[in-house]
């Protein structure tokens, strides 16, 4: 049995969330934050549960909610983290994916200090369906749930000045996240696993696949299967009011991805922007919903951008998604290219933090 207890604050209320641009509300936060209880047992809790439910010994355990990909609160793509894993069961992780029902919900098992400095800070990922070796915004959301506990304990400023980096030991393996300050608050940028670059595909059979037009999907670019983590087929998409107006049998799409042996699922962008600032539009649209954002295609994006020249070696590009499903969410990308070599493929975006709470087992 699962109970739920969610401390809804100021943090919840869009005017009073001047804390991520206001440096004193923002030490108040972070002061009671580091103050929340961590251990996965707290007594006048657990008392009170017990009171609840007779004869149970209760068992609590801290998330954090926080908004990723973005700079306002109620936007980007949500997740849940629980600082403080150890004594959870994989079923009950599972269990508490499919009960926080996000994209992904992660599970934080702290370690020796010493360890941790050897191989990072060890999360798991799950969805409500599965555990996966790797997310994009559930990387640069736990991130930066632990630099916030970080900079309270005193291991770097509070007010950020100087650069600071967490390494997350994940299913996929190592991942660092740089954090820096800037006009938007906390920016954090992970740096994923080198790109792997599979299959292309003919635009005649995506496009049927889809039930598009083959001249909807662009020509200068491919169609191409590509993965830092986690594998997507990347489909570029001619105007923006194609993306904007998707509809496609997924069954059908999908069947697709099965028959030519390709995981994953497809990640449409285009050029067509509008906005000279905006590098990218894109939409990623799975059998159990549209994602907000999507940190883990949009890197597979960078790598494929700057192997065919859509971004020079480097290039900082501005990838917009989630405006269809009203979650507005903004992903900075860049990699580095040396030769025919890409590398150093970089996700950023800012995370806000909107609630916090305990689950009760």
């Amino acid at each position: 049995m699962l109970g739920l207890l969610v401390r809804r604050g100021p943090i919840l209320v869009a005017p009073q969330i001047q804390w991520f641009h206001d440096m004193d509300t923002r030490r108040r936060f972070l002061t009671k934050f580091a103050a929340s209880t961590i251990a996965p047992v707290t007594l006048g809790r657990a008392l009170a549960y017990s009171a609840i439910i007779p004869n149970r010994v209760a068992r609590a355990f801290h998330f954090v909610q926080i908004d990723v990909f973005t700079s306002q609160p109620l936007a980007g793509n949500p997740l849940s983290v629980f600082t403080d894993a150890r004594g959870l069961s994989d079923s009950e992780m599972q269990s508490l994916a499919r009960e926080t029902n996000l994209q992904e919900t992660t599970f934080v098992f702290p370690r020796d200090v010493s360890v941790e400095a050897q191989e990072g800070i060890k999360v798991r990922i799950f969805t409500p369906e599965e555990e996966i070796p790797f997310g994009g915004h559930p990387t640069l959301g736990t991130a930066t749930v632990l630099q916030t506990l970080r900079a309270r304990s005193g291991t770097v400023s509070a007010d950020h000045t100087s650069p600071s980096t967490i390494v997350l030991d994940l299913k996929v393996g190592k991942v660092p996240v740089s954090f820096r300050e800037d006009a938007d608050g906390l920016f954090g940028e992970m740096r994923q696993v080198p790109p792997v670059f599979g299959a292309l595909h003919k635009v005649r059979a995506v496009a049927k696949a889809l039930g598009l037009n083959a001249a909807q999907i662009e020509s200068d670019l491919p169609i191409q299967t590509v993965s830092t983590g986690l594998v997507f087929t990347l489909v570029p998409i001619r105007h923006l009011s194609t993306l904007q107006s998707l509809k496609f049998d997924l069954r059908k799409a999908y069947d697709y991805l099965r028959q030519h042996r390709q995981g994953g699922g497809f990640y449409f962008i285009t050029r067509d922007t509008g906005d000279p600032g905006i590098g990218l539009r894109a939409r990623a649209i799975f059998p159990n919903g549209e994602d907000p954002a999507t940190g883990s295609a949009a890197g597979c994006t960078s790598a494929w951008m700057v192997k065919y020249g859509a971004a020079r070696s480097d290039e900082s590009v501005l990838i917009l998604q989630g405006v269809e499903v009203k979650r507005p969410s903004r992903l900075f990308v860049k990699s580095s290219r040396n030769g025919i070599v890409i590398s150093n493929v970089r996700v950023g975006g800012h995370a806000v933090p909107i609630m916090e709470g305990e689950a009760t087992l």
